[in-house]
């Protein structure tokens, strides 16, 4: 049950403090419960099966613990009272409201369950007295101390004051700034920066007793009532509650009073004072229905009815294209879009509302609202009706008040409550065949007879081809439009972050924004994974043969190929990539990783094993090869694209489903590729892209504990922690790229002009943001110089310059703290003694270039030859003419192994030092050529585990070994 509906009913009017007991107090008396204080309410008492529970726990576990009476309801009413007794507090009765269409309070089940005396009554007193029944029931159970956490019933001062320590309640406000029953509304509607809850000691004003203690939280520009209570209210007002208890049993508790000072007294909410004044800017316009949603919600006239607004958010992009509405008031007519209902303030900017409730209670998507009346009603087949009944039979328990349920039947008008709405979805997904719901789709159907033809259409499929809707950003470069999704992309759908909260993508060519990107939270990770987890346990992929996840991975390569120059000038654009390498590379190549994948899908097998058994043997033993599940992966910026397809691909091709964070810096790319996987044809919840920190939802990621399988390529020092995060939380299957200091040994008996070529491309390829870029090179001595000499000659040559100019050779590094990084590099290289012989500084242009840069002299001892640069820095080192094993050794002596190379004419040397070099890839007179079909991945502190080639579907597969005896 959501708070901010139970908060509603909690008081009729405010009040200044000052007002007698018999009138202040009163006022917290709803309208109906006034109208009934006239007569004598019976006195409903329920216990447990023990009138009163005794404890044979000794004297000292209840040391500093008091006796409580606990008067409320809800379900934060029954989390309190659950978290109190965990502590050893002794609850010794519960005072709750009578049952409602034959359901019980929370609270009172809870304490049912335990055997705590509960006590259900209708009111407390009557013409201002209290009711000598009530009274005695309730002194009767020796509370030290009342806890109220959350009442919305008038309780008198005589039990108020009647414990030994009082009674202490909770408020949803940072007292006294906004003090009644709608306090977080008003927290909202006056645009706040920050919410929060008090408890406070009760006296016989209202809401204006000392405070005890106060939290706070930042609100966020998209907060709802529903969302700060979840976020926030509920969660950590419950271990203000048990805190608050303790300080009074430890004697600690303060006594805060209230100032005047700040203090407000805005009235309750009701509908028809929730009226929208047009004539004020789009943020007080937003502030004023996120402050009403859901309850009483913000209205206007449209076309002579009232409709009510829901889901509203400050528009950050262009305004959509869309059908003009008008709106009776407003400055300037709404546009109905795709995405929802914009609407206008007088300073010009725009809001949007998700969705629309009309007069009679129904309720659509605002992008529906031209089209609302024109669905037809469907004839159901045979099996249709059957799931209908099913669902009949499942909406009987739950409106258990309802003697039949007809077509007419309003789900919520018949007592439902927001938890029921959950309850429903669960159960029809139980019943009816893993068939998938979404609560707002009980929102928006609420009679029984709309319900089902919204689940006839699902059934049919009719809704699951609804139209992708993108806010993009678009840019007009590299003579096309570039359209670029923003947005975190959960199960099959563009969103917000949960808090609304974003961050800038910087264009390293010029230093400027590209656009504001989505800063995914911990919300928005838990959303993913559950949304990944219902796709694998219960949705459509889950059920897909092997050849049809083929099918739509080839088609995912085939729009990835069509679409290769908008991806590619994205590349260039987010992470600084030449415009022709991120054709080749960067996007080539996952086009063929996607395509050589889709081919694995229908060949993974396990396979049949002869084993030792007693005569006669009739066994059959035999593995499978299964699925993991969610698989998390966290890929990297220097190749963004590529890095997704490296893991994903494989990921898929073994039948997981994927939460993927991009890097930080460069989340574009991966974006779009969630859009692609849409057209493709990918079901909701099997691809989730989540921009944002590495620590934050990367953190969350290698914790979540459930996900089975943690992919990751960045630094050894990361990689670290996400394993200890894995191992700790639910050992999830962990593989790691990590960090490298390749070795590239060049002999004097090599292809010079070759290797020339070869060693440039091995250091600068890609900026030098290349995970197996040679970290050194080892010159064979007779020739060192030359080939020193040669190497700067092509540096002069390199094009440095914007990355989608076709001629360009060298773009710029991918961020500005890379950059910082790498002069810093730099500098140490010189302080220890190592010749800078070429570059080494910043190119002075715009952007983040840094001149490709030469160190010879490098010694052993020295940062530039431990250390890894991942930039254009060529660190060379001398070894003597002959000295095999001495390279080696010093090639070696390294606590990477990610790459290598040798170059030499000689096959038998080739072969010897290939053997021997400490890496998981050796390159012989080539570099830099890893193949779809190759497996990749390092050694020592470079990680494990496998990219590409068949073994990397080994990473996202479990064995499963099966012995039957026939």
């Amino acid at each position: 049950m959501g708070w901010s509906q139970d908060w509603r009913t909690r008081r009729a009017a405010i009040q200044a403090p000052g007002r007698s007991e018999a009138t202040g107090r009163a006022a917290r008396l709803s309208p109906s419960r006034r109208a009934a204080a006239g007569a004598l309410p019976s006195i409903m008492l329920w216990r447990g099966s023990q009138a009163l529970r005794r404890f044979s726990t000794g004297r000292a576990y209840f040391k500093n613990k008091l006796k409580l009476a606990l008067i409320g309801q809800s379900l934060f009413g029954q989390e309190v009272y659950s978290h109190l007794r965990k502590e050893g507090h002794r609850v010794v009765g519960v005072f709750t409201v009578p049952d409602k269409d034959g359901k019980a309070d929370p609270l009172a089940l809870a304490a049912e369950k335990d055997g705590t005396p509960v006590f259900k009554f209708p009111r407390w007193r009557v013409k201002g007295k209290t009711i000598k029944e009530v009274a005695e029931a309730y002194k009767s159970v020796g509370a030290e101390l009342n806890v109220l956490p959350f009442c919305t019933q008038f309780i008198p001062m005589d039990v108020i004051d009647s414990p030994k320590y009082g009674s202490i309640i909770y408020h949803p406000s940072i007292l006294p700034r906004h003090r009644g029953a709608s306090a977080i509304n008003w927290t909202l509607i006056m645009g706040d920066k920050k919410a929060g809850f008090s408890v406070f000691w009760a006296d016989d004003g209202l809401d204006t007793g000392p405070i005890l203690l106060q939290k706070s939280c930042d609100v966020e520009p998209n907060d709802t009532v529903d969302a700060l209570y979840n976020r926030f209210l509920f969660p950590e007002g419950i271990k203000a509650m048990v805190e608050a208890v303790q300080l009074i049993a430890d004697g600690k508790a303060p006594r805060i009073p209230q100032p005047e000072e700040g203090a407000t007294y805005e009235g309750i909410q009701k509908k028809e004072n929730a009226e929208i004044s047009w004539d004020q800017s789009a943020k007080v316009l937003h502030n004023w229905i996120r402050g009403h949603d859901k309850v009483p919600g913000a209205w206007t006239e449209i076309n002579g009815q009232m409709v009510t607004f829901y889901g509203s958010s400050l528009l950050k992009s262009s305004v959509p294209s869309g059908e003009p509405l008008e709106i009776k008031g407003a400055t300037k007519p709404g546009l109905v879009t795709k995405n929802g209902l914009v609407l206008f303030g007088n300073d010009g900017k725009a809001l949007m509302v998700r969705n629309l409730q009309f007069e009679d209670g129904r309720m659509i998507p605002a992008s529906q609202y031209f089209s609302a009346g024109e669905t037809s009603v469907l004839e159901l087949t045979a099996e249709e009706v059957k799931v209908a009944g099913t669902i009949k039979d499942i909406w009987a328990g739950i409106l258990s008040n309802v003697p039949v349920i007809e077509d007419s039947t309003d789900f919520f008008k018949s007592g439902a409550s927001s938890m029921d709405v959950v309850r429903l979805v669960e159960e029809i997904r139980q019943k009816c065949g893993g068939l998938q719901l979404q609560n707002e789709d009980v929102y928006l159907a609420t009679k029984f007879e709309d319900f089902i033809q919204k689940v006839v259409r699902k059934l049919r499929g009719e809704e699951s081809e609804e139209e992708l809707v993108v806010d993009y950003v678009s840019k007009e470069v590299n003579e096309m439009t570039v359209k670029m999704p923003y947005q975190c992309f959960i199960n099959g759908q563009f969103t917000d972050a949960d808090d609304g909260k974003t961050y800038d993508t910087i264009n390293p060519t010029d230093g400027s924004i590209i656009c504001k990107v989505s800063y995914a939270s911990l919300v928005d990770v838990d959303k993913a994974v559950a949304a990944a987890k219902d796709a694998f346990e219960n949705g459509e992929w889950g059920r897909m043969n092997a050849r049809e996840r083929g099918r739509l991975m080839y088609r995912l390569a085939d729009l990835l190929e069509e679409n290769q120059e908008e991806l590619a000038t994205i590349e260039a654009l987010d992470s600084g990539a030449v415009y022709t390498l991120a054709l080749k590379t960067h996007i080539g190549m996952s086009v063929q990783t996607f395509r050589y994948f889709a081919g694995w899908c229908d060949k993974i097998q396990g396979s049949t094993i002869p084993i030792n058994q007693a005569r006669p043997n009739r066994n059959l033993t035999f593995t499978k090869k299964e699925p993991l599940g969610v698989c998390a992966i966290i890929i990297p910026w220097n190749y963004p694209l590529m890095m997704l397809a490296w893991k994903s691909a494989a990921c898929l091709a073994a039948g997981n489903t994927l939460v993927l964070k991009p890097a930080q810096v460069t989340p574009l790319t991966a974006l779009k590729f969630a859009e692609l996987s849409v057209k493709a044809g990918f079901p909701k919840g099997v691809i989730n892209i989540i921009p944002g920190s590495g620590g934050i939802a990367g953190q969350r990621l290698s914790e979540h504990p459930d996900i089975r399988k943690l992919g990751f390529t960045g630094s050894t020092a990361i990689g670290k922690q996400i394993m200890k995060s894995c191992a700790v939380s639910n050992l999830k299957k962990v593989s790691l790229e990590l960090g490298g200091k390749s070795p590239l040994i060049i002999f004097n008996d090599c292809e010079l002009d070759k290797a020339v070529r070869m060693g440039m491309g091995a250091v600068f390829f890609n900026k030098g943001e290349n995970c197996i870029a040679a970290g050194r090179l080892f010159v064979e001595e007779a020739i060192h110089d030359e080939f020193v000499t040669r190497v700067v000659e092509e540096i002069k040559k390199m094009k440095i310059g914007d990355p989608l100019d076709r001629s360009t050779d060298h773009g710029p590094q991918n961020h500005k703290a890379h950059l910082e990084k790498l002069l810093q590099y730099c500098e140490a290289g010189v302080k220890e003694g190592a010749t800078l012989v070429y570059g080494g500084r910043q190119v002075q242009r715009p952007g983040f270039f840094m001149e490709p840069t030469v160190f010879t002299d490098v010694e052993d001892h020295m940062y530039l030859a431990k250390e890894e640069s991942f930039g254009p820095i060529m660190v060379i080192s001398k070894f003597q003419n002959g000295d095999i094993d001495g390279v080696l050794q010093r090639a070696n002596n390294t606590e990477y192994g990610l790459a290598s190379g040798v170059f030499t004419r000689d096959v038998n040397k080739a072969m010897y030092v290939s053997e021997k070099l400490e890496a998981g890839t050796v390159f012989v007179n080539t570099y830099n050529k890893t193949d779809v079909a190759a497996p990749f991945g390092g050694v020592k502190q470079s990680g494990f585990g496998k990219d590409l080639g068949e073994e990397a579907l080994n990473e996202y597969l479990k064995t499963k070994t099966v012995t039957l005896e026939y």
